[in-house]
């Protein structure tokens, strides 16, 4: 077994330990297809907590998008970043057409991605307005899923400057693929992706 294959075993197994996440899926299921998992995002534990939620069929063919400046900043994270997740990621200051850039490339490799279309990270108890990014990446993708993830307590369990998990259980709620609405203008696509999220929240 590779040193990477041997901490992505390491870290799925400690997520779920750590966080006690449950896992639901309510409208799809776990099948190896290409896929947009776009979340909700308040906790530095999000991007782990999907891609240890996947089963290993799909977290094998399964990258998050994320800020380079973050995963790049010790040697640890870089190599999870680079030989754990595959990580596609992101300079924050190199504005949006390098990222959607990017993003399209991992895409037309037959990747599936996990995305956090608020751009930040929000308080854990609403979901912000939602990023154009996500509706570009729609519309120049249009044969892949949107699946809806609503992830709860994660920024409960590591709050925002914190570095010991508190002990609490976790959920991720994967929902049904958003339906392909044609001619649909950007402002209506991100109020009715915004608006799946905040549905999954509610049923919880």
């Amino acid at each position: 077994m590779s040193s990477a294959s041997l901490a992505a075993s390491l870290l799925v197994g400690l997520t779920r330990l750590i966080t006690g996440v449950q896992v639901r899926w309510a409208g799809c299921e776990p099948r190896v297809c290409q896929r947009l998992y776009y979340a909700n995002h308040s906790s530095h534990l999000d991007t782990i907590v999907i891609w240890s939620a996947l089963p290993s069929a799909l977290r094998n063919h399964t990258a998050p998008v994320a800020a380079a400046d973050y995963w790049e900043c010790s040697r640890l994270r870089r190599f999870l970043a680079r030989e754990v997740f595959h990580a596609v990621l992101i300079n924050r200051g190199a504005g949006a057409r390098d990222a959607l850039a990017r993003i399209s490339a991992a895409l037309s490799l037959g990747n599936s991605l996990i995305f956090f279309p608020e751009g930040t990270r929000g308080n854990g108890a609403t979901v912000g307005e939602l990023k154009a990014g996500l509706y570009h990446i729609a519309r120049d993708h249009p044969m892949i899923e949107l699946v809806p993830v609503y992830l709860q307590n994660l920024n409960r369990i590591l709050p925002k400057g914190e570095i010991l998990p508190v002990p609490l259980v976790g959920n991720a709620t994967f929902g049904a693929p958003l339906p392909r609405v044609a001619d649909e203008s950007r402002e209506d696509f991100l109020r009715r992706a915004r608006a799946a999220l905040v549905e999954l929240g509610d049923k919880r």
